[in-house]
């Protein structure tokens, strides 16, 4: 007979509340739990898995993510939830690369064609926001922020942004998950197109760093991922 864990057991074991291991069972995230003869919820090892499964990935994805592929597992759509797992670390390959390929064009003087969106002198916010891979949202907070500036169109109003001001906005895309403090980004930001590099550089180094600790944590889940789907296969 396989080994019974209560609820208590799993949250010590786990260092979690049992709020927390209902509400995973309320999302769906986990086989369905059975009752002792006295009407108690009680875990096997294949919930325990699960559990561990989903901690471990919640250090490495996001939440949506891992509650659906999670509830995949849990339907039988084993494939699906591997797929959307390999999404995310390409996902991951894609950010680091647009890191390094930002940090390469800080230090040219001419970046005009970077992702081929660059070549005006003055673009609208869509442009701009296509260039840096964010919403037209998020630069309009950082205008609030003081961190960019717009000019506005004459003949319309809208925002323009100069080619100085996109730099600013692609390094701001790269760095605003590494960099917490907004005067700090904005010293940082007065050394872009300058040839002083050093503080810049080491900002870009830690984005780079945090890149690699989120993919380890994110491997690191997906072997949780891989042991809970083999002992959910074997109970099936």
């Amino acid at each position: 007979m396989n080994r019974a864990y209560t609820p208590g057991q799993i949250a010590t074991r786990l260092d979690v509340s049992t709020t927390t291991l209902r509400r995973y069972e309320k999302e769906n995230l986990i086989p369905d739990v059975p009752r002792t003869s006295s009407n108690h919820r009680y875990y096997t090892p294949v919930h325990l898995q699960a559990f561990v499964a989903i901690r471990l990935l919640l250090k490495g994805y996001e939440i949506p993510v891992v509650y659906e592929v999670m509830r995949k597992v849990k339907q039988g759509h084993t494939m699906d939830a591997l797929w959307l797992m390999n999404q995310q670390l390409y996902n991951s390959q894609l950010e680091k690369q647009r890191v390094e390929d930002i940090w390469k064009m800080v230090q040219q003087v001419d970046f005009a064609n970077y992702r081929e969106v660059g070549t005006m002198e003055v673009m609208t916010i869509g442009k701009a926001a296509e260039a840096a891979g964010v919403n037209t949202s998020a630069i309009r907070h950082w205008e609030t922020e003081g961190l960019i500036c717009s000019e506005r169109d004459p003949n319309n109003g809208y925002r323009m942004y100069t080619r100085a001001e996109l730099r600013k906005i692609l390094v701001i895309s790269s760095l605003r998950k590494s960099v917490y403090y907004i005067e700090h980004m904005k010293e940082l930001l007065n050394t872009v197109g300058t040839q002083d590099y050093t503080q810049i550089n080491q900002a870009f180094q830690l984005a780079l760093q945090k890149l690699n600790s989120q993919l380890t944590l994110q491997f690191a889940g997906v072997k949780e991922l891989m042991t809970y789907i083999e002992l959910h296969q074997s109970q099936g």
